[in-house]
């Protein structure tokens, strides 16, 4: 990982299912890990800026309070989960979601879906293959154009990842992508454009972000491929914590996971410091997004990226849990562009 743009397992970007087999409850869990990690020595106990004050000085009191002052905490939320307990602040519109909407008799997109199903323009296309892509284009876009109006935040709509290594053919769906869009009026500016971190991929985010549109650089699990995409000017970086470390359970010799295991780290929780830092030491616009997160101690570690993609339960754990007076400094921003600025990067990383 550390030497290509390759993420672990190889064949993780060879089709749309293989790449959303989380959001449809396929995921496969290791076995016990042969190491253990050590726990926060590579995060240093770096305080929030006098700029930036805990909820707990104001008073509240619950773990939820006090991590939501530090990082944007984004419920990892579908169409079935209870919208009124933790209202979603963004979305992501997805293949695997279009097929949890059909999968269900009555669900509150059900009708952009049969709206979309039924497009007499989609019909006219002489091939198979372009009525299916219209079809789904279209039932993306009425679904993501739903989601709009439900949440604050931007709407990330999912590139097919069978374009994955087609520069141009990202480009040209997100541009048909895009005009459906603007067709219900949805501006761009509340849109992003979710793409896999392949080379290709990669550089279809700079020429986009070129034009103006805002992409969602996804699947990074290596740093080469997080400095590549903050060069390239995306949007918003996600890198999947536990995935990496799933990964570094079964697997030896990537010397990038070698070196944070050889420092007693979590090696996903390093690579989302490494790439927090290297975005904020050298000025990137970037935001980014930590996601695969499996317990609360992933959240404690990261306090201070920009966003963390937290599942409903590690939620309702962290807002059940009270946090009395004496522990209102146990939580620490681990990440600031203060520290940032002090971390120290080889010149092979600073020179991509």
């Amino acid at each position: 990982m550390s030497a290509s743009l390759q993420s672990p397992p190889s064949s993780a970007l060879s089709s749309s299912s293989a790449l959303q087999n989380r959001r449809l409850g396929f995921a496969v869990y290791s076995t016990r890990p042969s190491f253990a990690f050590k726990s926060q020595r590579s995060f240093p106990q770096i305080r929030a800026s006098t700029g930036f004050s805990s909820s707990l000085d104001a008073g509240l009191s619950t773990e939820l309070d006090a991590v939501s002052s530090y990082s944007e905490i984004v419920p990892d939320t579908v169409i079935f989960d209870d919208f009124e307990r933790f209202p979603p602040t963004a979305a992501t519109v997805s293949s695997s979601l279009l097929l949890g909407i059909c999968s269900l008799p009555d669900t509150k997109f059900k009708s952009s879906v049969d709206t979309a199903l039924a497009d007499s323009a989609c019909y006219r296309l002489e091939s198979s293959n372009g009525r299916m892509s219209c079809f789904i284009n279209k039932a993306l876009v009425n679904v993501g154009g739903d989601m709009a109006k439900l949440v604050p935040g931007r709407v990330s709509t999912e590139v097919d990842a069978r374009l994955a290594y087609d520069t141009h053919g990202i480009i040209r769906k997100v541009h048909d992508l895009l005009k459906l869009y603007h067709e219900i009026e949805i501006p761009p500016e509340r849109l992003l454009f979710k793409i896999p971190s392949t080379w290709q991929g990669i550089e279809a985010s700079r020429l986009l972000e070129s034009e103006g549109i805002q992409t969602h650089l996804t699947f990074v699990y290596s740093f080469c491929q997080a400095a590549a995409a903050a060069q390239a000017g995306a949007s918003v970086i996600q890198i999947f914590v536990g995935r990496i470390r799933d990964w570094a359970r079964n697997h030896k010799g990537d010397p990038e996971i070698e070196a944070a295991l050889q420092r007693g780290d979590d090696p996903g929780l390093a690579l989302v410091t490494k790439a927090y830092n290297y975005i904020h030491k050298y000025g990137h616009k970037s935001k980014l997004m930590a996601a695969a997160i499996r317990n609360k101690q992933d959240v404690f570690n990261i306090l201070g990226i920009d966003y963390i993609i937290t599942p409903l339960k590690i939620l309702q754990s962290l807002k059940d849990s009270v946090t009395p007076p004496d522990d209102k400094y146990s939580f620490v921003r681990r990440l600031s562009p203060q520290s940032a600025a002090t971390y120290n990067f080889s010149a092979e990383e600073v020179c991509f």
